[in-house]
């Protein structure tokens, strides 16, 4: 029942026209916090004025419930596509900004005395010394965004876009379709494990591979 329902929602491309608008908004919502997150958690960590003054901001936004961000949102500027977006980065910048202050914080200042005594300039800096010390915090900070991100998008769905699987989901409560809701659900599920295994996962690995092969020479 379930896979028949699927498979109508594919041939009918009902599946894959919110499915694209889903991932749109994802990815929209996650280069937009990771962006703004990973700036300021490094603007944090490299200044103590400046994390005085921010952190109170950030462990309320932290603690702030997405449903009320959403709602408020709505409420403030309408249904709107840019309301449905900023919802999901306003919710999603602090935590970017928690992993990445650590990382900031965790950079060796013994490679930075070496980074001036060889005049490195700013692209250096930030590729060669600062971006290999920061990739486990990002790499961090990506695969927990994106796991809060898809469940975010699809509650702004829900509440305030007449389409995306958010949407969808909705609709088919409404009438009680046990069948639409996990046909939609398999569907998102399936897309969120593909780019898991087949773009996080490999990143991750080739990003560590320095790591295994110290070991191997050590």
């Amino acid at each position: 029942m379930v896979g028949g329902r699927l498979w109508s929602a594919v041939q009918s491309g009902e599946l894959l026209h919110h499915l694209g608008i889903t991932l749109r908004r994802v990815l929209v919502s996650f280069a937009l916090a990771m962006a703004l997150g990973t700036l300021l958690g490094v603007w944090m960590g490299r200044s103590r004025l400046v994390n005085a003054v921010l952190d109170p901001l950030l462990v309320l936004f932290l603690n702030l419930p997405a449903l009320v961000t959403i709602i408020l949102l709505y409420v403030w500027f309408g249904l709107i596509e840019a309301a449905a977006v900023m919802a999901v980065v306003i919710n999603k910048v602090p935590s970017v900004a928690v992993t990445l202050r650590e990382g900031a914080r965790s950079l060796d200042p013994k490679l930075e005395q070496m980074a001036r005594v060889y005049r490195f300039d700013r692209r250096q800096w930030l590729l060669d010394l600062w971006l290999p010390q920061l990739f486990p915090y990002l790499m961090a900070a990506t695969r927990g965004g994106l796991s809060l991100i898809w469940k975010i998008v699809l509650v702004v769905e829900l509440l305030g876009r007449s389409d995306g699987i958010g949407f969808q989901l909705h609709l088919a409560f409404q009438v009680f379709d046990v069948a639409g809701i996990l046909a939609y659900s398999l569907a998102f599920i399936a897309v969120v494990q593909l780019i898991e295994l087949a773009i996080l996962q490999p990143l991750e690995r080739r990003a560590g591979a320095w790591r295994t092969a110290g070991v191997a020479h050590a």
